[in-house]
């Protein structure tokens, strides 16, 4: 995982370096609302369903305010080894999952992932209902994760 000063860095400057472009390859523009980093270009965006799953929303919104990417751009061949990276030395808790932000199916998941003990049954019904959203979309798709 890249270290976040540069991902920041990217969000400042990828705005700056494509302000003459016609092609916007956003599907939808955030709303004013959405944080700093999620304001540069995604491909589509899922409003993740707070009253489902709220542990793994309140987990998202506090990764996210703690300086992790709102945005996943999907890399499903990287997650076994993003997942070994992101919970090396974090241990396991009888009754928990360790849920991870960005997740590891996302290219920003991996080293220095946000990590969260969360029920099974919250984490793993957030998981399957995210697989369901984006099982559509092809690796490389960025797609800006917002909890409603």
């Amino acid at each position: 995982m890249k270290p976040k000063f540069l991902k920041v860095l990217a969000a400042a400057a990828l705005p700056l370096l494509f302000a003459g472009c016609s092609q916007v390859t956003t599907t939808e523009k955030p709303q004013e609302s959405t944080p700093e980093s999620a304001q540069v270009n995604y491909d589509v965006k899922i409003d993740f369903p707070e009253d489902r799953y709220p542990l793994t929303a309140k987990h998202i919104k506090d990764a996210v305010e703690k300086g992790e990417d709102p945005i996943c751009t999907i890399d499903r061949e990287g997650a076994d080894e993003n997942r070994k990276l992101s919970l090396k030395g974090v241990p396991t808790k009888p009754g928990y999952d360790r849920d991870e932000w960005p997740m590891a199916m996302c290219e920003e998941g991996g080293q220095g992932a946000d990590i969260e003990y969360i029920p099974p049954s919250d984490n793993r019904g957030a998981g399957s209902w995210v697989g369901n959203q984006l099982e559509s979309y092809k690796d490389g798709t960025r797609v800006f994760i917002e909890v409603q």
